[in-house]
C-alpha cells in the first residue's frame, strides 16, 4: 500500500495526516496531528506574517516532519492557504517553512483548496448519486462547493474565514450589535454572486467541514471536545444553529469557552464561523448541516493516491527491467510469457497490499522474480526452481544490491514445490523481516505463474476482490482460461496457509463469473 503524508498550513491551524491508501480508495490513518497557530492573525491586520507566528509555525512543521519521516512515506504534499496567499513576506515564509517541513511548501489557490476539500469529503463519505452543498470555513477563507454525482461542479472561495472576520469586525467582547451588523453586511456583499447561482438548485444534503463546523455540531449535540471524532456525520438543524448563534453572539469569551465542544481557543473566533453557517442555511433554505471530519489533508492523500504518486517504488526502474529481461532472454525464457507473468505479479502486489502490508520496494523484487523464476529450465526441467536460485544468486545484476539479488533468488527457489521450512538453512539464516517478506510474496509469484500456465497469454487481465476476513477472490478475464483456472486454484492451500483466508479463483465469461 502506498503511504502518503499531507500537511495543511491554514490561517488558524496546521494539520498533519499520514495514511496508507488502500486499493478500495479507503485510507488507514497512521499519524494525525494538529496545532493552532493563528498564522493569519497578523496577516489580516497588517498584511505580513509576524516573526513570532512564523517561528512557531516552523517549530510545528519540524515536529510534523519528524513524525512522517519515521513512517517512510511514498509521497508528501505540503500546502499553505489564505494567510500565506495574502502575506507580503510569503517568500521568506516559503523558504523557512519548506526547510522545517522537509518538503517544498506550495501556496494553493482558493479553487485548488476547494478541490481538495471536495476530494477529501468524497473519499471519506462518498455521495455518488446526490447533489451536495459543501461549506468549509477556515481561518482566512470560506469555500462553497457544489458536488453532483461525486464530481465537483462549481466552487467559490471567499475571504470569509473566522480569524479574518474576527480581526476585522469584532473588537469588543461580547461583540456589539453594530459590529455584528457590519460583519453580516460584509458577508452578504461577498456571498451575493455565489448565492445567486447556488440558490438555483435544491440539495440532497448540506455538509459543513472544518473545526468551526465541528465546534458547532458538538455544541448543539452536547459532544465534549475530547470526543469530537464522534461528531463525524452528526447533524444540526437550522433552528439549533440559530439558537446557538444567538447565545454565542451575546456571550463573552469566558462563557463561550464553557459551551460543550468549543473550548478556549475556538471561542475566540467561533461567532463569525457560526454566523456564516447560519447565513448559508437561511439563504439556501437548508433544513440542516451534516458535519464531515474530512478536509484538505484527506483530499491531498486521495489526490496523491489517484495520481499513483510513489507507485514507481514498487516497480522496476527501466534500467533494472532491462537487466532482468536480458538475463531471462539469455537463458531462453520467452519474453511474451515473462512479461505477462510480471504484469500479473505487479497487479497482485498492489491489489493484495491490505493483506501483505509490505513496503513498496518488495514489489520490485516480486516483479524481478516473475521475470527470472524460469531461467533454471536452461539447465534442466527437473528441479529447475533450484537451478533458477543458483543462477540468480551467482549472476551479476547491476542496479540491485546483494541483498536484493539474494531475495530474488529465494523467490525463484520457492515459486514451486515446497514452501520454506526447517530444512532450508539459507532461508532460515535471513533476517526475520526478510523471511516474512518472502513468505508473503511466494503465493503471489505462484499465482502470477499459474495465470499464464499455458504460456499462451489466455488471461488478459485479473481483478482482485477482498471482503473483510472472508475469502480473497481473483477473477480471470480473457479467453479460454480453464487451464489457468485449475492451476490457480491449486495455489489456494498455500495462499490460505500464509494469509489465513481461503482463495477463490473465478473465470469471467461474457460479464458473468464461473468457478469450478
Amino acid at each position: 500500500m502506498p503511504r502518503y503524508a499531507a500537511i495543511d498550513i491554514g490561517s488558524n491551524s496546521a494539520r498533519l495526516l499520514v495514511a496508507d491508501a488502500q486499493p478500495d480508495d479507503k485510507i488507514e490513518q497512521l499519524a494525525v496531528d494538529r496545532e493552532v497557530t493563528r498564522l493569519g492573525a497578523s496577516v489580516f491586520k497588517a498584511g505580513v506574517i509576524a516573526t513570532d507566528a512564523l517561528d512557531f509555525v516552523c517549530t510545528v512543521l519540524a515536529r510534523f516532519a519528524a513524525a512522517y519521516q519515521k513512517l517512510d512515506v511514498d509521497g508528501i504534499r505540503v500546502v499553505a492557504t489564505a494567510a500565506v496567499r495574502d502575506a507580503s513576506n510569503q517568500q521568506e515564509f516559503l523558504t523557512r517553512a519548506s526547510l522545517a517541513a522537509g518538503a517544498p511548501v506550495e501556496i494553493i489557490s482558493g479553487q485548488e483548496e476547494a478541490r481538495l476539500i471536495h476530494l477529501g469529503v468524497q473519499s471519506r463519505w462518498p455521495h455518488p448519486d446526490q447533489r451536495v452543498l459543501m461549506v468549509d470555513i477556515g481561518g482566512g477563507s470560506a469555500e462553497l462547493i457544489v458536488s453532483e454525482g461525486g464530481k465537483l461542479k462549481e466552487a467559490w472561495s471567499k475571504p470569509l474565514g473566522a480569524v479574518r472576520l474576527t480581526g476585522v469586525f469584532l473588537r469588543n467582547d461580547p461583540p456589539t450589535p453594530l459590529e455584528l451588523r457590519q460583519m453580516h453586511e460584509f458577508m452578504d456583499e461577498k456571498l451575493s454572486p455565489a448565492m445567486q447561482r447556488l440558490q438555483l438548485h435544491k440539495y440532497d444534503r448540506a455538509i459543513a467541514t472544518s473545526s468551526t463546523a465541528a465546534a458547532m455540531i458538538c455544541a448543539v449535540n452536547g459532544v465534549p471536545r475530547a470526543k469530537r471524532d464522534d461528531a463525524d456525520r452528526m447533524r444540526a438543524t437550522v433552528s439549533q444553529v440559530r439558537k446557538l448563534y444567538r447565545a454565542l453572539s451575546e456571550a463573552n469569551l469566558r462563557a463561550r469557552a464553557k459551551v460543550p465542544g468549543i473550548g478556549p481557543r475556538r471561542a475566540e473566533i467561533i461567532v463569525p464561523g457560526v454566523a456564516l453557517l447560519l447565513e448559508c442555511m437561511q439563504r439556501f433554505q437548508l433544513p440542516a448541516f451534516h458535519y464531515s471530519a474530512a478536509g484538505v489533508r484527506d483530499g491531498i492523500v486521495a489526490d496523491l493516491a489517484a495520481r499513483g504518486v510513489g507507485r514507481e517504488r514498487a516497480q522496476l526502474t527501466p534500467e533494472q527491467r532491462q537487466v532482468v529481461e536480458e538475463m531471462a532472454a539469455k537463458y531462453g525464457v520467452a519474453a511474451r510469457h515473462f512479461r505477462k507473468v510480471a504484469q500479473f505479479a505487479r497487479h497482485l502486489f498492489v491489489e493484495l497490499a491490505p493483506l501483505h502490508k509490505l513496503k513498496p520496494e518488495w514489489g520490485k523484487l516480486l516483479e524481478a522474480a516473475a521475470v527470472l523464476y524460469d531461467v533454471g529450465l536452461f539447465v534442466a526441467d527437473t528441479g529447475h526452481h533450484k537451478h533458477s536460485q543458483y543462477l540468480v544468486s551467482n549472476s551479476d545484476l547491476p542496479g540491485f544490491t546483494d541483498r536484493e539479488r539474494l531475495l530474488i533468488a529465494h523467490l525463484c527457489r520457492f515459486h514451486r514445490k515446497s514452501m520454506p521450512g526447517p530444512r532450508h538453512a539459507e532461508y532460515l539464516a535471513l533476517p526475520a523481516d526478510d523471511r516474512r517478506g518472502l513468505l508473503m510474496l511466494i503465493p503471489l509469484l505462484r499465482l502470477a505463474d499459474t495465470f499464464d500456465f499455458s504460456k499462451e497469454q489466455r488471461v488478459g487481465e485479473i481483478a482482485c476482490q477482498l471482503s473483510g476476513s472472508l475469502a480473497a477472490q481473483i477473477q480471470l478475464r480473457g479467453g479460454n482460461a480453464e487451464l489457468e483456472h485449475w492451476a490457480g486454484e491449486r495455489v489456494g492451500e498455500v495462499f490460505q496457509s500464509v494469509y489465513g483466508r481461503p482463495l477463490t479463483v473465478v473465470v469471467a465469461r461474457n460479464g458473468r463469473q464461473s468457478s469450478r
